[in-house]
């Protein structure tokens, strides 16, 4: 793909001029890393860092039937959202794999903001469109919005710096919109690194005015501006799943284990016959975490998982745990040995090095 051909965030000059090494990540030219990913990383595990999440997708679905008619879309429950809460939730296709994982605010009454992931958007709209009835409304705002994702044990500190002190943080997987400046952002408590933490969405004309004030008001807290290398280490390290590794249009929620996020009770959702037989007779592959019992090469995805020779999985995410200090990885693997304490082999460069299912998340707050 050339360079010319790739989408870039309202944030992509800010990114450059910091001296950020950047990518091509799903059609996108994004920042990996600014410093290094380990310091990033340990940055959000200690203080706080900012990420730019502009690349993902906004879609805004209104109507009077808006509600009714999404929640034969998604798997989780939109009834049970009041105004100004959010859920975790999947676009299923016919045969129950997963289109896309995302989340869903109720911003209004009869309002719904869906943040879906970059590579996915395009192809969300058009499912949603190829289903939409005539009395809902469907928007793609994306290109005209950015956000960032602020995460970290020190994020209540920066919220307040950048809102004022008497402003409440909203509650966990709720959102709020809020005056920033002459502006209007909207503030979400949600995240993707297991670190306390908020997603700010903007107009992408205000994207570089938020980002930098709040790098600037960060100083004394120690806040990084964070890349994408970061982002793929501290989600794995809590087990979050990531479209088109550990999620993909062959697979379902129950054996990648999000079942909790599917309500099997709604009468009627696009891919629920599939997931209530799965259910039922249980899945023949399980999405599990391991860790490697010994120093050596990180796993990475697509490596196969093998039992005492036996082929038996293959791996779909995989790193060097800056927090641990050990391989860690998530890989779907069958499902008699899919218990944590099993032990298993990953091939990596055509050598096996030993490695053991373990409880999610693989990494705790002490």
């Amino acid at each position: 793909m050339s360079q010319a051909a790739q989408k870039t965030t309202p944030l992509y000059e800010e990114h450059v001029r910091r001296g950020a090494k950047i990518i091509s990540f799903g059609g996108w030219l994004m920042p990996v890393q600014y410093t290094s990913i380990v310091e990033e990383h340990h940055a959000v595990r200690n203080n706080v860092g900012i990420f730019d999440i502009s690349h993902m997708g906004q879609l805004l679905v209104s109507g009077p039937a808006a509600r009714g008619w999404l929640n034969t879309m998604l798997t989780n429950n939109i009834n049970k959202l009041e105004v100004g809460q959010g859920q975790y939730t999947f676009f299923l296709n016919e045969d129950g794999g997963i289109i896309d994982d995302l989340i869903v605010y109720r911003i209004e009454e009869q309002k719904f903001l869906l943040v879906v992931n970059a590579a996915r958007t395009d192809e969300d709209f058009a499912w949603l469109e190829r289903y939409r009835p005539k009395d809902v409304d469907l928007k793609n705002r994306s290109a005209n919005f950015g956000g960032v994702a602020v995460q970290g044990p020190r994020m209540a500190e920066l919220f307040r710096a950048l809102f004022g002190e008497n402003v409440n943080l909203p509650t966990r997987n709720h959102i709020v919109d809020l005056p920033f400046d002459g502006t209007s952002v909207s503030v979400a408590r949600t995240g993707y690194t297991g670190e306390d933490g908020v997603e700010v969405f903007f107009r992408a004309e205000d994207a570089a005015k938020f980002w930098n004030s709040a790098l600037e008001e960060g100083k004394a807290l120690g806040i990084k501006p964070c890349g994408l290398g970061a982002r793929d280490t501290l989600r794995l390290e809590v087990c979050y799943p990531l479209n088109g590794s550990d999620l993909s249009p062959e697979r379902n929620p129950i054996e990648a284990g999000l079942g909790f996020f599917v309500d099997l009770t709604k009468p009627n959702f696009i891919g629920r016959e599939v997931l209530v037989k799965a259910k039922e007779n249980g899945s023949p592959e399980k999405l599990v975490a391991f860790r490697m019992q010994t120093k050596g090469p990180p796993p990475r995805p697509h490596y196969s998982v093998f039992d005492d020779g036996n082929r038996i999985g293959e791996v779909t995410s995989g790193t060097l745990s800056p927090s641990l200090n050990y391989g860690i990885g998530m890989a779907y693997v069958s499902a008699p040995y899919a218990t944590i304490g099993t032990r298993i082999d990953i091939e990596i460069r055509g050598q096996k090095f030993p490695a053991i299912i373990e409880k999610k998340p693989l990494y705790k707050k002490s």
